[in-house]
Parts: structure tokens; sequence; C-alpha cells
């Protein structure tokens, strides 16, 4: 199960990079970083309401400080993560800026095991180094000779970003005993909703020409919301049932969605060292689904 809502995150989720990539040409990195939010919410809440109509379930999410917390870090980190990975747009082409990115498997494996209590197989660490690796590797202009510093830093930040944010919602979805699909709609709709509250005040107060910006592209705005939405649903899901390091490893076959539409939709070449780590990330991949 934490397979399939794996792939049905890392495909959606190319689409949503792909839309905010559009978007980022026109509207500034706040706008771009609202468009992930702002139509994912109200979705969110049907879906939630659907799942109590479809199977019945008396309980509702139960508040303490513990889940307060965790959605609370994970909502603003998350923020500062889309944040980056636009900025990231901007420093390099698309199918390796969102590779770079990815580093946050490898982070949220050493963060889960200091800080978590995560323990991975042998295998399972082997898969997560591989897929460390191909992220390196995509993340230079002409292999290991030519790093690029600022695009390295940015990247490293966005993925450990990413990385807290998917370790603090597995939190929050283990403080309930809840069926996992209503406790992983019950987070997700609590973190969208914040998000979307945050940076649509921070927006209507301080910068409401971006608004105007962001809602004169209505067809691209609300693509890069239910692409955000259902990417994020698969996430929580499978984050809700499976340890994150190895959800987030699998989930680099993102890169390969990416890679496709950089290709065909976005008019990007890759090089060929952004094929071996595809093929790297293939591996590691394997090698976490067969752990």
């Amino acid at each position: 199960m934490w397979i399939s809502f794996t792939l049905l995150a890392a495909f959606m989720q190319s689409w949503r990079n792909a839309f905010q990539n559009q978007l980022s040409k026109s509207v500034n990195v706040s706008g771009v970083t609202l468009s992930r939010f702002l139509f994912a919410t109200p979705v969110a809440g049907i879906y939630l309401a659907l799942l109590y109509l479809w199977q019945p379930e008396t309980q509702l999410i139960s508040f303490n400080t513990q889940f307060v917390s965790y959605i609370l870090g994970a909502s603003f980190m998350q923020i500062l993560a889309t944040v980056l990975m636009v900025n990231l747009f901007k420093q390099k082409n698309f199918a390796t800026g969102v590779g770079l990115a990815k580093s946050e498997a490898l982070i949220a494996a050493v963060l889960g095991l200091f800080f978590f209590g995560t323990s991975l197989s042998l295998l399972g660490w082997l898969g997560v180094f591989v897929g460390g690796v191909a992220v390196f590797l995509l993340s230079t202009r002409e292999g290991f000779r030519d790093v690029s510093l600022k695009t390295f830093v940015i990247g490293l930040a966005c993925g450990g970003s990413f990385a807290l944010t998917s370790l603090w919602v597995r939190e929050a979805s283990l403080t309930s005993d809840l069926p996992v699909l209503f406790r992983a709609a019950w987070v997700l709709l609590f973190v969208l909703s914040l998000q979307t509250f945050v940076l649509l005040t921070y927006l209507l107060i301080k910068d409401r020409a971006t608004l105007k910006d962001l809602f004169a592209r209505p067809k691209l705005l609300l693509l890069t919301g239910l692409a955000g939405y259902f990417g994020s649903l698969g996430w929580f899901t499978a984050m809700s049932i499976q340890a994150v390091p190895y959800v987030k490893t699998l989930g680099q076959i993102e890169i390969f969605f990416s890679i496709m539409l950089a290709m065909f939709w976005l008019k990007e070449h890759p090089k060929i060292k952004d094929i071996g780590g595809l093929i790297l990330i293939g591996v590691s991949a394997v090698l976490v689904v067969w752990s």
C-alpha cells in the first residue's frame, strides 16, 4: 500500500514541480509557493468528508501538545522547503534542480536515526546511499569537476527542510490511533489549511500585486493546486504507513518523471550524467523495496 501511494506522490509531484516552474517565470516566489496550497486545501476537506461517508468512523482526530507542535513544525518547514525549491528552478535547469532537492531521502535517514528512532536494514541503508550518490551526480553541471556551491547549498537546505517536514508529518500521524487513511487525511488537512492561511494573509497585507499575478493565471494555478494535493496525499499516506527514508528513497523515482517532462514538455535536454543518475535512482528504489 505504501509503495502505491509513494508512486502516486512521485508522479503528481513531478507535474506540480513542472507547473510551479512555469509559474515562477512570471510570479514571484511567495506567489508560486501559495499556488501549491491554495486549491489543495478545499480538496483535502472534501476528501476527508468522503472518507467518513465511505467508511463510517465515529472518532475524530485528538488534539494534544505533540500533535499541534508537529503540525506547526511541518507546515512552516514545508513552506520554507517550497520557497527554496522555487529558488532552485532559477539556479539550474528544471530536472537537475529537482534532483538536487531529493537529497531529502539521505538527510531524513540520518535525522531519523539520531532524533526520531528510525531504524533501517542494511539493504535499506545501501539503497539510501546509492540514492544519495545519484542525487549528487544530478546536482553537478559538468560531472564532479564543476559543482555550483550556491546551488548545492540551496539544494541541501531544501532537502533538509523537506526531510524535517516528512519526519514531523509521520510523527503527527502516529499520535493518533485512527485508521491510517483517516489520520493521514486529518494531518494533510491541518497542514494545508495552516499553510494557506499564513501565506494568503501575508500576501493580502504585504503584496497584493502577487495575488493579482497569480489569479491572472487561473488554469495554471488550478493545475498546480490539484497536482500538489494528490502529491501530498500520496506522501502523507505513505509516510503514515512506512518509515520516511524508505518512502523518500523510493520517491526519488520522481526524477524519472521530471526528466521526461523536461524533455517532452519544457524542451530541456538532460545530459548523459543525468541518465546515469536516473539509473542509480532506479537501483536505490529496488534495494529499498527489497529491504
